[in-house]
């Protein structure tokens, strides 16, 4: 349950209902199942595993989930069907299919494969920070972190929210953390970056990045794009230009391999109190180290 990637968002304005209304709200919009003509359906699914509950409310945190359920069938297996009755049309016909008749034909082609294709189910969770009025998404697609925003700003009748902006830009600020030895409080620079000038990259995995060639580059106009940190040595991730958190990794959980719950509901509740207590931590800790947080359009991926 621990969030891998982090999306975030700014509420506008504090959240003025409880946990069972959210709770009310999302079950009037539950995930059904892709009917024979449905491509795709979005709805809200419960957001653990061991229990029915839509919203996990904990100490001013609130835990949902979206599901989206997904019918696979590619273009190229109907473009595929189409053109193989196309050629048997045009010998019943006696003359080549046209492009109105091709059109109808991909058409019920489509129609009829969609009613046998499987479908995929895909589940992307976010994290309601009410004192900070932070929504969190866990995903590194801007797409599908989009797509949770509308559907709930559709469930609740509006939202008034924005991506989140850092009054300083990353790059800028990764740029000047490895130009003059770190990021400020209890950051710390990994082993992870990316640099980038005008279409080229060079790229550093595992590798100490305190020497002469990062500052040649960083001296010759390349820029950081990505990277790595890690925050009171507990939580480690990469840092992007856009200002997403990847590969998230909570360095000091459960290194016995052992739970500490007594039972599953137990066990995600400790998880969700550790998660989202020292993530409202790091991401202040962060976007002050930015220069601080404010809100902006985000531009498309």
């Amino acid at each position: 349950m621990l969030f891998r990637n982090l999306t975030l968002f700014q509420l506008q304005q504090e959240w003025s209902g409880s946990a069972a209304d959210l709770e009310a709200v999302l079950a009037a919009r539950p995930l059904r199942p892709c009917g024979a003509l449905d491509m795709q359906t979005r709805g809200w699914v419960p957001c653990t595993d061991s229990g029915d509950a839509l919203v996990h409310a904990q100490d001013g945190h609130c835990l949902l989930a979206l599901g989206q359920e997904q019918k696979l069938l590619p273009a190229s297996i109907v473009n595929q069907e189409a053109k193989a009755r196309a050629a048997v049309l045009a010998r019943s016909q006696g003359h080549p299919v046209g492009r109105r008749q091709m059109r109808e034909l991909k058409a019920r082609v489509a129609d009829e494969l969609r009613a046998r294709a499987l479908t995929r189910r895909r589940v992307t969770r976010a994290w309601l920070a009410l004192r900070q009025r932070w929504l969190v998404v866990d995903t590194a697609s801007a797409a599908r972190a989009d797509e949770l925003v509308e559907v709930l700003r559709d469930s609740l009748g509006g939202l008034p929210v924005q991506p989140v902006a850092s009054l300083q830009a990353p790059a800028q600020c990764m740029s000047a953390w490895l130009g003059q030895g770190g990021p400020p409080g209890h950051l710390a620079i990994e082993q992870d970056l990316e640099l980038r000038a005008a279409g080229a990259s060079v790229r550093y995995a595992g590798h100490p990045l305190d020497g002469a060639d990062i500052r040649q580059h960083l001296a010759a106009g390349k820029q950081p794009v990505r990277l790595g940190l890690s925050w009171r040595g507990r939580i480690a991730f990469v840092l992007h230009e856009n200002l997403q958190l990847r590969r998230i990794r909570f360095l000091d959980v459960h290194q016995d391999g052992e739970a500490q719950g007594e039972d599953a509901a137990e066990q995600f509740a400790i998880d969700f109190a550790l998660m989202s207590g020292e993530l409202v931590q790091l991401l202040g800790e962060l976007l002050a180290a930015l220069g601080g947080a404010g809100t902006a359009v985000r531009k498309a991926a």
